[in-house]
């Protein structure tokens, strides 16, 4: 809330008897400071903690295929994590830009420096790398790599990309959705293991993602895939 604003620091706690002094603790204390009254605040805050399910595999393969599918997950998600963050730092600094002429010069100068920064990085990735990526990228920005692009360059270099990307078997309009691709849901798994185990630093999604729901369906079978 707007209204609220953490204020910490430290409460020395003095105990002295009559003829003796006791040395001094300090002890750091919380307050919520709310339309001008500081409330005390005692309960500690923690990280959220997801209960995940065990894993279980029908077959060796299939303990196997999810092994990959981890590996490749936990290599492009930092570049799609990278791509939020480019583009909400992007989407700020456009805001406040009142001529079209700079906002196109700062737009130019933010491609020039991922494309300087991550293409060779990114031209080592594998076609299945790349589409998990291509998913990855709609999770974290709630756009298609498509949208992403036509939105920074223009509609024809979007057309143009997506077309070369078909070649290879990647769709830049492919989006991200666990909760009718079994594979998006098993990626979904992968995240949030490593989010918990600290692998990966969690970065919110901009879909809406409830996993306990997700596992239902395609773990216990308790729901039904949404109209």
């Amino acid at each position: 809330m707007n209204y609220l604003k953490y204020i910490t620091f430290l409460f020395p706690v003095l105990m002295a008897a009559q003829t003796s002094e006791v040395e001094t603790d300090s002890t750091e204390v919380t307050y919520i400071v709310v339309e001008g009254d500081s409330i005390p605040k005692t309960a500690i805050d923690l990280d959220e903690v997801m209960l995940l399910h065990k894993l279980k595999f029908d077959s060796k393969k299939d303990r196997i295929r999810y092994l990959i599918l981890r590996r490749k997950t936990i290599k492009v998600y930092p570049y799609a994590k990278m791509a939020a963050e480019r583009l909400d730092s992007l989407t700020k600094h456009l805001a406040k830009l009142t001529k079209k002429r700079q906002k196109k010069r700062y737009t130019k100068k933010v491609q020039k420096y991922i494309e300087g920064e991550f293409s060779d990085e990114l031209k080592k990735l594998t076609r299945t790398e790349g589409q998990i990526l291509v998913k990855l990228i709609h999770r974290q920005t709630g756009r298609t790599a498509f949208d992403l692009v036509k939105e920074l360059r223009n509609g024809w270099r979007a057309f143009w990309y997506n077309t070369t990307a078909n070649v290879f078997d990647i769709k830049l309009k492919k989006e991200y959705d666990p909760w009718n691709d079994k594979e998006d849901y098993l990626i979904e798994d992968i995240l949030q293991r490593n989010f918990q185990s600290g692998r990966l630093e969690r970065q919110k999604s901009k879909l809406d993602i409830d996993f306990y729901e997700l596992t239902d369906k395609w773990v216990y079978n308790k729901s039904e895939t949404p109209e």
